[in-house]
């Protein structure tokens, strides 16, 4: 366990090798599990402010889901997630030639919208916890996430080189070169 400021972070965050592979995954994490993308507080009003310039690129029955319950719900632990159509695929997912791609996302790549997505799937395959004290980080273990592991094992690439971009949106450039350093 690593302990940076208020984080403590697990020691897989360092030796696992991940990179996405949408072309072999087909964007899995979207459309599977028991509960949507974990949702921080503040990014429900975001989405609910924003909500008209993602709607576009959102699929009819999403845009239905969205309409009638809202843009969050809760998981099993009474925490804040993404809605999900019937139960499968998050709501604010469409596809692009079969790939699961987020409608948050696409809206903030064409400029509607000040926001990539929420944290938790930029941070993904990292899950954080909130102890009230501190967050714990940690990798989670999906076996949706195989190719990912082989891409980033051939390319040699760390868990947290993957997600430098978001662990910056997240904690900041300051912590970012600090947990660099802790971790050679």
């Amino acid at each position: 366990m690593i302990v940076l400021e208020n984080t403590l972070i697990s020691d897989e965050i360092k030796t696992v090798r991940f990179s996405c592979d949408l072309s072999r995954c087909k964007g899995a994490c979207c459309i599977e599990g028991d509960a949507g993308a974990p949702l921080e507080e503040e990014e429900i009003s975001l989405l609910e402010d924003h909500l008209d310039a993602i709607k576009p690129f959102m699929m009819e029955e999403g845009v239905l889901e969205v309409e009638q319950t809202g843009v969050f719900d809760y998981d099993s632990e009474g925490r804040y997630v993404t809605p999900l159509i019937q139960g499968g695929a998050c709501v604010f997912v469409y596809f692009d030639h079969e790939i699961a791609r987020c409608a948050i996302e696409k809206a903030f790549l064409e400029n509607r919208i000040p926001f990539a997505k929420p944290i938790s799937c930029h941070l993904y395959p990292i899950r954080i916890k909130n102890t009230g004290f501190n967050e714990l980080l940690n990798y989670h273990k999906w076996p949706i996430c195989r190719k990912a592991l082989e891409k980033g094992y051939h390319e040699k690439t760390p868990l947290y080189r993957f997600l430098e971009e978001a662990l910056i949106r997240k904690y900041g450039r300051s912590w970012y070169n600090k947990l660099v350093k802790l971790l050679h």
